[in-house]
């Protein structure tokens, strides 16, 4: 029998994640609003929103994950290649609106965006909060740097919930993901969640993890405490090859 679909009230508390749906595969409540705790217990508890212009609020939490272990990024000859260049500087926490505008920007193979005004301003106070971030490619270009790659997530305990990602330039979006994970392994992190796999994040190494097996890791580190002034704005050096 199928598990029953949740209408959230005024309190920013949610069902148990295990009991989403399987079809569509981790839908598990509607409604609520986008406020600061609300997205901050949803997200302690392995529950993300996900909804597109002209529907109410859909909160999420797919079997199986989708996960980076932050060892097993998978970094290309050609990607190699192109970190070696002096052709990028990459930052954390510069220009965070900026990198959700690109995300929510149309795209040839995704015209419409599910990074709703309402999203991008739930995420800014989010970030203003200090548990949004985002990761930044620049492309130096003689005096000028322009905003050509970056990804944008969330950060509670030891994970970084990954929410999107966009390029200008080849390649852009995967550096930001190879900064990210160093920048985190250095930190003590565990993963980088990218909550449902495509042919993209796969080839970069990320897999598949089952629902309980990432719920019970949460439940273990989502309260590890991140090192100080961690998220200050500043431009992010090395990677792991």
């Amino acid at each position: 029998m199928p598990n029953s679909i949740f209408l959230l009230d005024e309190a920013p508390l949610f069902p148990d994640a295990r009991l989403a749906q399987d079809e569509p595969n981790g839908l598990l409540a509607v409604g609520g609003d986008l406020s600061v705790p609300r997205l901050t217990e949803a997200y302690r508890n392995g529950i993300f929103p996900w909804f597109c212009e002209d529907e109410p609020i859909l909160w999420w939490s797919p079997d199986p994950r989708c996960v980076f272990m932050l060892e097993e990024i998978h970094v290309s000859r050609s990607l190699k290649r192109e970190l070696k260049k002096d052709r990028y500087t990459i930052t954390l926490n510069r220009a965070f609106p900026q990198v959700m505008q690109q995300c929510a920007a149309p795209r040839s193979d995704q015209p419409e965006t599910w990074i709703l005004p309402e999203m991008q301003q739930a995420y800014y106070e989010l970030h203003q909060s200090g548990l949004a971030h985002s990761i930044e490619v620049w492309e130096n270009t003689g005096d000028e740097e322009a905003l050509v790659g970056g990804m944008y997530g969330v950060s509670i305990g030891r994970f970084f919930f990954g929410e999107s990602m966009f390029s200008r330039r080849p390649n852009a979006s995967k550096i930001a993901l190879v900064y990210l994970a160093h920048f985190l392994r250095q930190a003590g992190f565990l993963m980088i969640d990218a909550q449902v796999g495509n042919p993209h994040l796969y080839s970069m190494g990320a897999l598949d993890m089952a629902r309980e097996d990432f719920l019970q890791l949460l439940k273990q580190e989502i309260n590890w405490q991140q090192p100080p002034h961690l998220w200050q704005s500043k431009i992010l050096m090395g990677w792991n090859d």
